[in-house]
C-alpha cells in the first residue's frame, strides 16, 4: 500500500511540482537549472489510507516526487522545510471519466438529405465512422489551466481523459492537473480502451437505435476477429488494426446510464457475440436478470 501512496499525486504536490528540476528536450531562454529540488512538510496528519494515519509526520518531495511519508523521517540537509503544523495532507482524487484538455470539436453534420451508409472518411479505415479505436486521447490533448484549477480545488489531482465521441472511442491517457506543458504531464499515454452505445457525432446513417449500436458493436468485434486470425487477408483496415490493439488495455464501457469496470465489459462482450442484438437490446436495461453487477 505503500509502494502504492508513493505514487498517487497529492494536490500539494501538484502546487510545489513547479520546482521540479530534470532535464527536458524542450531548449531553455535563459541558463538551465537542473539542481535537485526537494521539500519536506513537516508536523502534518497525512492520511496514506483508509487504514493508515500518521500524526505529526514528515512528507519529503524530491524532483516532484514523493519520496518519504511518515514519522521519525531524516529530512535532507538541502530541503526547503515547510513546517505545516494543525494541516491535513490527503492523496488527491483520480477522475476516471473526463474530457479534460481534449479538443472536443466535432465533424459538422452536412448530410445532404440521402441515405448515407459507407463512411466517406479518406484514408484505410472502417466503413462506420461511430467505430473509431484509432482515436487516441494524446493526439488531442493540451494543457488547460482554467480547467485543471477546479478540478484541483474539486481535489482532484489525476484524470483518466478521452474523447467521447461514438461507439468505439480509442484510447485515453492518464494525466496531471499542472499547469506545465503537455510533455511534462502525461504518466501514461495509452491506459485504457473506451466504448459506449451512442454513435456520436457519425452522420452515417446506421445505427439509429440501441438495438443497432449493439449490433455494431458485436460484427466489429466478429471482424476484427477475423481479420487478426485470416493471414490470407488483401486489405490493410486501420481502424480494425487499431480495435485489436485497445483488447490489450482495460476496457471501460459506458452504458446508458451507468459506467462498467473491465470485467463486467468482458461479461458484456460474451453476451454481445452470443445472443442476438434484439435479446441484448431488451436485457440492457435489466443488469440484475443478467446478473451482471452495476457501479453505483
Amino acid at each position: 500500500m505503500k509502494s502504492l501512496f508513493t505514487h498517487l499525486i497529492f494536490a500539494l504536490l501538484l502546487i510545489v511540482s513547479n520546482g521540479r528540476a530534470q532535464e527536458t528536450t524542450f531548449p531553455t531562454n535563459g541558463v538551465d537549472d537542473y539542481r535537485t529540488k526537494t521539500f519536506a512538510f513537516i508536523n502534518a496528519t497525512i492520511v496514506v489510507d483508509h487504514q493508515t494515519t500518521y500524526k505529526n509526520a514528515t512528507l519529503i518531495i524530491r524532483n516532484g516526487l514523493i519520496v518519504a511519508v511518515g514519522n521519525n523521517i531524516s529530512i535532507p540537509k538541502d530541503a526547503v522545510v515547510e513546517d505545516v503544523k494543525g494541516k491535513f495532507i490527503y492523496p488527491s482524487f483520480i477522475e476516471l471519466n473526463s474530457t479534460y484538455g481534449i479538443d472536443k470539436s466535432k465533424p459538422n453534420r452536412n448530410g445532404d438529405g440521402n441515405p448515407k451508409m459507407i463512411s466517406d472518411k479518406k484514408g484505410a479505415f472502417g466503413w462506420n465512422k461511430a467505430i473509431r479505436p484509432e482515436m487516441n486521447a494524446y493526439d488531442r490533448f493540451g494543457v488547460n489551466n482554467g480547467e485543471a484549477e477546479t478540478l484541483r480545488k474539486s481535489g482532484f489531482g489525476t484524470v483518466l481523459t478521452h474523447f467521447q465521441d461514438g461507439i468505439v472511442r480509442g484510447t485515453g491517457s492518464v494525466v496531471l492537473l499542472s499547469d506545465k506543458r503537455e510533455n511534462e504531464v502525461f504518466i501514461k499515454d495509452k491506459a485504457s480502451a473506451h466504448y459506449s452505445f451512442s454513435k456520436g457525432s457519425s452522420d452515417q446513417d446506421y445505427p439509429s437505435s440501441l438495438m443497432g449500436s449493439i449490433a455494431l458493436l458485436r460484427q466489429t468485434y466478429l471482424d476484427a476477429d477475423w481479420y487478426q486470425k485470416n493471414k490470407a487477408k488483401v486489405e490493410y483496415n486501420i481502424s480494425l488494426e487499431s480495435f485489436n490493439a485497445l483488447q490489450n488495455l482495460p476496457q471501460v464501457l459506458k452504458s446508458m446510464t451507468d459506467w462498467i469496470s473491465s470485467e463486467q465489459i468482458r461479461l458484456r462482450r460474451n453476451l454481445v457475440k452470443n445472443i442476438s442484438s434484439r435479446e441484448m437490446a431488451m436485457n440492457m436495461h435489466a443488469p440484475k436478470r443478467l446478473r451482471i453487477p452495476m457501479l453505483p
